[in-house]
């Protein structure tokens, strides 16, 4: 017998790169799907963080409205209840900044986001609720609350 014909564990090792392969490819796999589900979570995050966003910019919009028509404002003519469509009449400056803001409101922040205007003196707080469930998971509502002096 010669000794370089017999290399000894040959028979053994047949396979082995194999599933070597096989688990490299489940490992790969494994990290791929935690990258897409970070990825759609980060998407939802930024949605709902650019809800927010609008909803803070649309706040201040109606305030300075209400600073442009102080008068109006001073006298508790904002005011008005969680409001969810603008309002029809449009003829007063009063309800037609209302219905502009309402409308650009819905627009930004969803078609959910309702809002209310309320005013005692100088002090005026403007708060605004949307439903954010899909990024939320489960609490749905979300208010964002801007108080300030006229």
């Amino acid at each position: 017998m010669n000794r370089l014909d017999h290399t000894p564990g040959v028979g053994r090792q047949r396979g082995t790169s194999l599933i070597e392969v096989l688990v490299a490819v489940l490992v790969l796999a494994i990290g791929l799907l935690g990258i897409a589900a970070l990825q759609s979570l980060t998407l939802k995050n930024t949605q709902s963080a650019s809800e927010r966003t609008a909803a803070i910019i649309q706040s201040y919009a109606i305030l300075d409205m209400m600073r442009a028509n102080r008068d109006d404002a001073l006298a508790g003519r904002y005011n008005e209840g969680y409001r969810c469509s603008p309002p029809a009449d449009t003829s007063t400056r009063v309800n037609a900044d209302r219905a502009l803001w309402i409308a650009q409101l819905q627009q930004s922040v969803g078609p959910t986001a309702c809002a209310r205007i309320a005013c005692n003196a100088n002090d005026c707080a403007v708060d605004i609720r949307w439903n954010d469930e899909r990024a939320t998971g489960g609490s749905a509502e979300q208010e964002i609350s801007t108080r300030t002096r006229l």
